[in-house]
């Protein structure tokens, strides 16, 4: 009697379709099963950092593994976006950021990364109140006097900024082009040497958050003139939005939004954006964004996708009208 050939080798493509796919549904089901790296692309104690610290330590608690925050800092956040950009797609890297994520691939002729090719949204987490802020040997009171100053002395003024493409340089060109002023910007490396900056007088101008600020607004030390968002500032609210005060429809929101590299399942984002929903809501970190100005918003990852999309869009015309590069 004959007996049956055994025909696993031609077998053997099948059975790994289906013991694969198994495995990689189980991973995926278990995230995380080790430490998460939250990668933040500017040194540790700025909004950013402050965020990813209050956030991770919730986590962390949330899946019973570590989330780690790894301050990757470096070229106006460039750095630290591309690593993750580059990362496997699997959960255990992700990235923080704000505005310079959608400004700095605008700014060079080969950008590093590209937001909407390279990452998964997670979550729009939180906006910040900013203010503009002047030197008080600045002879204005109001932003129709600053302008009125700007345009009386095209090229006098500076503007302190945390380096190219950062928030205070969004938000000065933003300015610039809406009121049609040149207001110059001066490159610091960091936001705390730009406040700095403008306290000792070494330029006129700053756009800062208004975290570790208001003190110094308090003291008569800066004269805060207007807020930069739709919205006054919790902790200023006397000061009025540069929209009220003058340029009708300007608005610079300092978002913080976080994202996966591309690719990153579903699955993964979904209960990212579960838990990060549920810190966000916790009593303590809801205390600590309030003193900080931080508005909550806590959106989905299909929100923050069209979000950022929208984002790239109109940054990136800022960027070509004002004719902003990167050195």
């Amino acid at each position: 009697m004959l007996k049956p050939k055994c025909h696993c080798a031609a077998l053997l493509p099948f059975i790994l379709l289906t013991v694969l796919p198994a495995s990689a549904l189980a991973q995926r089901d278990a995230w995380p099963a080790r430490t998460v790296r939250w990668v933040v692309p500017f040194p540790a104690g700025g909004s950013t950092d402050i965020i990813a610290r209050s956030l991770s330590a919730k986590l962390s608690e949330s899946f019973g593994q570590q989330v780690i925050v790894d301050n990757r800092s470096g070229a106006s956040g460039n750095i630290g976006s591309e690593l993750v950009a580059r990362s496997a797609p699997d959960g255990y890297t992700v990235l923080s950021n704000t505005m310079p994520f959608v400004v700095n691939p605008a700014l060079v002729a080969k950008p590093l990364y590209q937001v909407l090719r390279d990452f998964d949204a997670v979550m729009l987490m939180a906006n910040q109140a900013s203010f503009l802020g002047l030197h008080p040997s600045v002879p204005v009171r109001t932003v129709k006097e600053l302008i009125a100053l700007a345009r009386a002395k095209p090229g006098s003024l500076f503007y302190g900024t945390a380096g190219i493409g950062s928030n205070p340089h969004i938000a000065g060109e933003l300015l610039n082009l809406m009121a049609k002023v040149n207001l110059a910007p001066v490159h610091f490396k960091g936001g705390a040497p730009a406040l700095v900056a403008v306290l000792s007088g070494e330029v006129s101008i700053v756009f800062n958050s208004t975290a570790g600020a208001v003190s110094h607004i308090r003291s008569g030390r800066i004269r805060a003139i207007a807020v930069t968002g739709t919205t006054r500032a919790g902790s200023l609210p006397e000061v009025p939005t540069i929209a009220e005060a003058g340029v009708p429809g300007y608005a610079f929101q300092a978002w913080h939004v976080i994202a996966a590299p591309k690719g990153t399942p579903p699955q993964i984002i979904g209960k990212l954006n579960d838990r990060l929903k549920a810190a966000l809501k916790s009593p303590d970190v809801a205390k600590r964004f309030a003193q900080d100005d931080f508005e909550i918003i806590a959106a989905s990852a299909t929100e923050t996708d069209k979000f950022l999309a929208a984002e790239v869009k109109k940054w990136s015309a800022v960027v070509k009208e004002r004719g902003m590069k990167a050195e």
